[in-house]
């Protein structure tokens, strides 16, 4: 027997929770597809990630009811600091400049995981089909047909006025729909864990690029600290064997000191770096969202906060649309993302490109850029762009009134 449905979303990570979360408060009836049963605590994926979530994507996760459940573990972020090895300049941004009490947040990836399973188990009209895996999406009668393969060995059969993908960086239903991607690998490969500063950050985060790639310092609760190291491809394996004191070493080198020393690292997690960006983020009856529509470098740490404004564009769209996948609605969901989906592509892949290129005369040039970004008007609106406020932004990512 084929069940009916409305919405189908395929993947319940962060981006895909977030959407069904929103979809189900605004009273619409979707069905999320997981493959993962274990708790975020526990998630590989998860590790000792930390994200820097914009402004914008705080206001989105308290619009729908998520913040509250981790605004306790998370820290402000009310300065940062961007320079560049060997070179005169820097920039220094401020939330006071902007306006604002923190120009964006940290968290934990697992802390925002369990948040959010634990919104999905309170959703009152989604049903969550987990664990099931999409085996099969095919066309039929101007619907999509979807087969599931269950935990158990047993098989469901779906059909979905609009299925979104929500898939990760190899999305399954973008392969189905036939979407093209375009491919970059950076050869490197991206180091994570958690760190105690010597001098806490107090709020201050800390992004240095240099020939080897970048380098960041997220300001943590309870005075740790992110660290995210960027290495060659040809350097990882001889920097994950490194010793909890010579990987520091290494960090701090990298860091400048700035920052001031690190002790007491956790566990290094490890991942490859590359930019996968779907040619389309529509199709018929279907939708990209998150890593399935574009995975870009993390430098900026722009990857979740893209996606979730992703997420939330789409649930305000479908939220009172008779048919949430008529083509003139997915094409207006398409037009509402450009500017916002090309522009984070094209800064976080002309940057790394940029400050990371070995080439010493541009050294004046790109310090001198950052002493001009960091000029009051090019300040203010790179602020509004970091802290998640490019294009036609969701509503629910907007600044509410007192």
């Amino acid at each position: 027997m084929t069940e009916q449905h409305d919405i189908v979303v395929i993947g319940g990570g962060l981006v895909g929770s977030s959407l069904a979360i929103a979809l189900d408060r605004a009273g619409r009836r979707v069905a999320l597809v997981e493959a993962q049963t274990a708790p975020p605590a526990t998630v590989a994926s998860y590790g000792e990630r930390n994200l820097a979530l914009a402004r914008a994507s705080r206001n989105g996760l308290a619009a729908i009811g998520v913040w509250p459940r981790v605004a306790t573990q998370s820290t402000p972020i009310q300065r940062i600091h961007v320079s560049r090895a060997g070179e005169f300049g820097s920039l220094r941004m401020r939330a006071e400049d902007a306006g604002v009490d923190a120009l964006g947040f940290t968290l934990p990836a697992r802390e925002l995981g369990a948040a959010l399973a634990a919104g999905v188990a309170e959703c009152r009209q989604l049903e969550h089909i987990v664990p099931a895996r999409l085996t099969a999406l095919s066309w039929q009668g101007g619907v999509w047909r979807l087969q599931l393969a269950l935990a158990d060995g047993g098989q469901r059969d779906l059909t979905a006025r609009l299925v979104v993908g929500a898939d990760g960086s190899e999305s399954m239903v973008r392969h189905e729909l036939g979407i093209a991607v375009d491919r970059h690998d950076y050869a490197q490969t991206l180091f994570v864990a958690t760190v105690q500063p010597r001098r806490p950050l107090a709020g201050q985060a800390h992004e240095r690029f240099s020939d080897a790639g970048p380098v960041a310092l997220l300001p943590l609760a309870g005075e740790r600290a992110g660290l995210v190291l960027t290495v060659a491809n040809a350097d990882a394996d001889a920097v994950a064997a490194l010793s909890d004191a010579e990987f520091l070493r290494l960090a701090m080198r990298r860091l400048g000191a700035r920052p001031g020393g690190l002790l007491r690292p956790g566990p290094r997690h490890r991942h490859p770096v590359a930019r996968v960006v779907a040619r389309h983020i529509v199709g018929p009856r279907a939708v990209l969202v998150g890593n399935a529509a574009q995975t870009v470098h993390p430098i900026g740490a722009q990857g979740f906060n893209l996606g979730l404004r992703d997420a939330l564009t789409l649930a305000e769209l479908v939220i009172d649309a008779a048919d949430p996948g008529a083509a003139e609605l997915l094409a207006r969901y398409a037009d509402r993302r450009a500017p916002d989906r090309e522009g984070v592509m094209a800064f976080s892949h002309g940057l790394v490109r940029l400050a990371c290129l070995a080439e010493p005369s541009l050294a004046p040039l790109r310090s001198l850029a950052l002493l001009g970004l960091g000029l009051p008007p090019w300040r203010r609106e790179l602020a509004r762009r970091g802290m998640g406020y490019r294009g036609t932004p969701p509503r629910a990512v907007l600044e509410r009134g007192p």
